[in-house]
């Protein structure tokens, strides 16, 4: 059903490892790994405008996520209700909580099909071709070397051989374990750089057990062809340095980061009484400068009423004296 898709990414492959023939031998493993890795990078380099699609939505959902808190408080007893405003509520401020998801739904078929090339490589018989690749391509392939491992070897099937090959399950090994750790500190990295987290939304929660089962993906890779492995480490990798490109161009609302870009920013009045203070010290950036609070004015004196003095009564001599008038 998908042997289109696997007939196109074999027919990458095969163009760059002919591109790469020309400057390294063609049999050897650097023009078959380096096939590889050229094609995720061109990959990942594709997929740059949805990575970018993908932040600006992510801010969009946390601009809106205090007004999604309180349609859930409103409605916490008509579910219906609540996703029938919350998804009004996206229509209307043009938010796609699914747009977050892009990068990955359009790696998948490309990791599926280059997952099936290597795999029909590695049980391809002599004299059978895999799809666009040629029986004299294939059989160089299963040959190519790479320190000392193969393209087409998988760690179970290196263990699981006799004598065992100690060089395949130590090159596996390394890889299926690095594969792990990338994809830790993709999924880490991806949750730190957020300042808003929604337990309730989706998203969150699916990256929240991405965190825990990465080390588990090191079980799935056991069984992954070296050439699986290889695009998996080039492509957590592209994503790490990718990840902390972006947001330090551009950092996410609230943080230290924002306030210092806008502060640097040349030509503005706030950049220059951001910069020092009035005894030329450097001022504080960042939710520091917002938790300062600035100094209140001086009460105005108030309006003391005037005080007026009663003047007593003359009395007469009489009273004065204490005598009785004749």
């Amino acid at each position: 059903m998908l042997d289109w898709l696997y007939e196109i990414v074999s027919q990458l492959i095969v163009w760059i490892h002919t591109g790469l023939s020309m400057v390294v031998p063609k049999d050897s493993g650097w023009a078959w790994g380096g096939s590889i890795i050229l094609l995720t990078v061109l990959l990942r380099l594709l997929l740059v405008p949805l990575f970018v699609k993908q932040i600006h939505a992510s801010r969009k959902m946390q601009e809106l996520n205090p007004k999604v808190q309180a349609l859930r408080k409103k409605y916490k007893n008509d579910k219906q209700r609540l996703n029938q405003e919350v998804m009004k509520l996206y229509q209307e401020n043009g938010a796609n909580p699914l747009s977050g998801c892009l990068p990955l739904l359009v790696q998948m078929p490309i990791f599926i099909g280059l997952f099936q090339t290597l795999k029909r490589i590695s049980d391809a018989k002599p004299g059978q071709s895999v799809f666009a690749v040629s029986s004299d391509l294939v059989a160089s392939a299963q040959n190519a070397n790479i320190f000392g491992a193969h393209i087409p070897d998988t760690f179970l099937n290196a263990w699981g051989t006799d004598p065992k090959s100690w060089t395949a399950i130590i090159i596996t090994g390394i890889a299926v374990v690095i594969s792990s750790v990338t994809t830790f500190f993709t999924v880490r990295a991806s949750m730190k750089r957020q300042p808003v987290a929604d337990d309730a939304n989706p998203m969150m929660q699916a990256q929240k057990m991405m965190v825990f089962l990465a080390p588990l993906f090191g079980l799935f890779g056991l069984g992954f062809p070296l050439g699986v492995l290889m695009y998996w480490v080039t492509s957590n990798s592209w994503t790490l340095a990718q990840q902390h490109y972006i947001y330090k161009r551009y950092p996410p609302p609230g943080t230290d980061g924002e306030a210092t870009t806008a502060a640097a920013k040349p030509g503005t009045k706030t950049a220059s009484k951001a910069g020092t203070s009035k005894n030329g010290q450097a001022a504080p950036s960042g939710m520091k400068a917002k938790l300062k609070k600035e100094p209140e004015p001086a009460p105005e004196p108030e309006d003391k009423p005037k005080v007026v003095r009663n003047q007593p009564a003359r009395k007469s001599r009489s009273k004065r004296s204490g005598t009785q008038k004749r």
